[in-house]
């Protein structure tokens, strides 16, 4: 599945950022036309920008057809559950989208001598994945399917401890219900989960409460592991 997973521009250009979005996308939709028994793909949106992110995710649905969209975790410091981008998730929504959510670097300077792929990505898509829900965007959005890589980053590990978010929140849906701490992880059980590298080892979907198995191996199946004792 082919998709552009980095920054398309600078946060104060969103004009380049449409440009390269169009262009990345257009661009993957002729491979995959060349050569549809082998590759798929997945169109990049220019978020921060919504208007801009309506437009190429409808040209890239409709008309490139394309198999779903690719967001960062955050765009340039803004998270995945920010109001502003409300009409995007109600137009994906409505369209039964699926959206792969790929990490990014996190606000804020690295810490040294770590290489950020190794904590900072995994953290980032956890980061995502909790804003989003604390924001009630699953619920409200259930025929979205989105998707995070790498074994949802730390996300299966800790999700009963975040699940005690939904305690800080007494209307995290939005709709005036509020929530409760089963209500949380029954909103988290909504993403899916890819296994390409997952990077661990005893990574088994059915021991994690917090994902429902079937979610746990859409896109790439897990290579075969030496188990460990």
């Amino acid at each position: 599945m082919l998709s552009y997973a980095a920054p398309l521009a600078g946060p104060d250009d969103p004009a380049t950022a449409r440009e390269v979005a169009r262009s990345v996308n257009e661009f993957a939709a002729e491979l995959v036309k060349n050569r549809p028994d082998r590759f798929g793909h997945f169109a990049v949106l220019p978020l921060p920008d919504v208007d801009g992110a309506l437009a190429e995710a409808a040209h890239a649905l409709d008309e490139l057809d394309a198999d779903g969209v690719l967001v960062l975790s955050n765009a340039h410091g803004r998270y995945l559950g920010d109001p502003a981008f409300e009409p995007l998730w109600a137009e994906l929504d409505a369209r039964s989208a699926v959206i792969l959510v790929h990490p990014t670097a996190p606000p804020g300077p690295p810490l040294a001598d770590v290489p950020l792929p190794l904590v900072d990505f995994p953290y980032d898509t956890t980061r995502a994945a909790l804003h989003m829900t604390v924001r009630g965007v699953p619920r409200r959005y259930p025929r979205m399917r989105m998707i995070l890589p790498h074994a949802g980053g730390f996300l299966p590990y800790a999700a009963q401890r975040f699940a005690l978010a939904a305690r800080l929140h007494t209307d995290a849906t939005g709709d005036g219900g509020g929530t409760t701490p089963e209500d949380f992880l029954t909103d988290l059980r909504r993403f899916y989960f890819d296994t390409a590298l997952d990077a661990y080892p005893n990574w088994e979907p059915d021991r994690l409460h917090a994902i429902d198995r079937g979610n746990a191996e859409l896109l790439i199946p897990r290579p075969a592991r030496t188990p460990v004792p």
